[in-house]
C-alpha cells in the first residue's frame, strides 16, 4: 500500500512542478498589474473575473513554499510582486485587507473578513522564510496584524468576531485558517513564538469545546454570539472537507503539544468525514451534510479531496500496523479522487465541481484551489518520509 501511495506522490509532484506551477506562473500571474488572476479557463487563458482578496496571499504562499522546497521556476517574482499588489489594492487605512477587486485592480468591496486576514498572516510566515532579508519586515507586519485583530474583533470568550460591531453568524472556518497561520508562525525564526503559540492554543480550545459537538464529535460551521450553533439549518451544517481539514490541523497541534485529547477528537472528525461524507459509487468527498449526517449537498468540490488526502496520510504517519494500512488505503482513495479533478484538456488546470451524476461543471479553474493542491502534495511528501 505504501508503494501505491508513493506512486501517486511521484505523479502528483511531477504534475505540480512541470505543469501546474509553470502554467499558473505564466497565465495566472498578471505581469502587467502584478496580481494573481481569479480563474483560468479550460483553454488555459486567464479570465477577467473579479479577484477575491484571499486568492492573492494564497498564491503568494504557493510560490513561496514551492521556492522553499526547491522548485526551479521563477517563484520569486510572483511571491514578491503578488504581495505588493495585495497591499496596493486591498490594504485599508485600518491595517486590514478588503474583500474584492475587479480585474483592473480597483477595490469594489472593502469590507472586513477574518478569513482574508488569516491568509495574509500565512503569507507573511512563508515570505519570512524564503526572503531572509525581509524577515524583520514580515515579523513587524505579522505582529501588527495580529495586534490589530486583537484590538478590533476579539471575542469576549475566545477567538474572534466578524468585524466590529460583530455580525452573525460567527464561523469556524476563518478560525481554521487563522489556526493554520498560528501553527506556521510559531515555528518561524524571529516571530513572536509565545504570542502565536498562545493564540493557537486558544483556537484549539475553541474548536474542541465549541466547534465540535459533544454528542456526535462532528464539527459545525456556524454559531451565534455565544458560540452555540446558529438556529435552524444553518447551525446544522457539517462539511466533510472541514472535518478532514480540522482533523489535520488538530493532529499537527496535538502532536506538538503532546495533547492526546486532540488526537482522539481528530480521529472522530476523520471517521465522520470518511463514513458519511464520501459519496458512492463516485468515491469522492461531497460538500455538505447536516448534523444527522444526511447529505445536504451532493456536489463534490476539488478542495475536500485534498483535505481527505492530507488527514489520511498524516494519520498513517502517526500510526502503526493494520491501523496505518487502513489510513494508507484511505489516502489512496483520496488521491484517486483528487486525480480525477486534475484531468483537464490542458495539463496543470483542474475541475472544481463534480455533480451527483459524476459529470463536471464546465467552468474555469479557480486559482484558490492551488493552495489546497500544493499543500496536499507537499504533506504527502513529508508524511511518506515518516513511514
Amino acid at each position: 500500500m505504501t508503494m501505491d501511495i508513493a506512486g501517486f506522490s511521484a505523479k502528483l509532484n511531477e504534475w505540480l512542478a512541470e505543469k501546474a506551477l509553470p502554467l499558473w506562473r505564466d497565465k495566472g500571474f498578471d505581469g502587467a498589474g502584478g496580481g494573481f488572476v481569479e480563474t483560468i479557463d479550460m483553454a488555459a487563458q486567464p479570465t477577467r473575473a473579479n479577484r477575491r482578496s484571499r486568492v492573492q496571499p494564497r498564491q503568494v504562499y504557493c510560490f513561496a513554499e514551492a521556492g522553499r522546497r526547491g522548485w526551479p521556476g521563477d517563484w520569486q517574482t510572483p511571491a514578491t510582486e503578488g504581495l505588493a499588489y495585495f497591499d496596493r489594492v486591498y490594504l485599508q487605512p485600518s491595517g486590514f485587507y478588503g474583500a474584492l477587486a475587479d480585474a483592473d485592480g480597483t477595490l469594489i468591496d472593502a469590507s472586513f473578513d477574518l478569513y482574508n486576514q488569516a491568509f495574509a498572516l500565512l503569507s507573511f510566515a512563508y515570505l519570512a522564510q524564503v526572503f531572509p532579508g525581509r524577515s524583520e519586515e514580515m515579523i513587524d507586519r505579522s505582529n501588527a496584524l495580529r495586534d490589530g485583530l486583537e484590538a478590533h474583533c476579539k471575542h469576549p470568550l475566545a477567538g474572534f468576531e466578524e468585524d466590529n460591531p460583530p455580525r452573525l453568524p460567527l464561523g469556524s472556518n476563518p478560525h481554521m485558517h487563522l489556526f493554520e497561520a498560528c501553527l506556521a508562525s510559531e515555528t518561524v525564526e524571529g516571530f513572536d513564538t509565545v504570542a502565536w503559540t498562545n493564540l493557537a492554543d486558544e483556537i484549539a480550545f475553541l474548536c474542541t469545546e465549541h466547534f465540535i459537538d459533544r454528542e456526535t464529535g462532528a464539527l459545525r460551521e456556524f454559531f451565534d454570539h455565544d458560540w452555540a450553533p446558529m438556529p435552524g439549518n444553518q447551525g446544522r451544517i457539517v462539511e466533510p472537507g472541514h472535518q478532514f481539514e480540522w482533523a489535520w490541523l488538530l493532529l499537527r497541534w496535538g502532536e506538538r503539544r503532546g495533547n492526546a485529547d486532540a488526537l482522539v477528537k481528530a480521529r472522530r472528525l476523520f471517521e465522520i468525514g470518511e463514513q458519511y461524507g464520501i459519496a458512492q459509487p463516485r468515491d469522492v468527498a461531497v460538500m455538505t451534510l447536516l448534523d444527522d449526517f444526511s447529505v445536504a449537498d451532493p456536489i463534490a468540490r476539488l478542495w475536500p479531496q485534498t483535505e481527505w488526502l492530507k488527514s489520511a496520510i498524516r494519520f498513517a504517519a502517526l500510526t502503526q500496523g493494520e491501523e496505518r494500512e487502513r489510513y494508507l488505503r484511505s489516502a489512496v482513495r483520496a488521491a484517486t479522487a483528487l486525480q480525477c479533478f486534475l484531468e483537464t484538456p490542458v495539463e496543470g488546470l483542474w475541475r472544481d465541481k463534480q455533480k451527483a451524476d459524476g459529470s463536471f461543471v464546465d467552468e474555469p479553474a479557480p486559482a484558490s484551489s492551488l493552495y489546497h493542491i500544493l499543500c496536499a502534495i507537499y504533506e504527502l511528501d513529508d508524511c511518506l518520509k515518516r513511514l
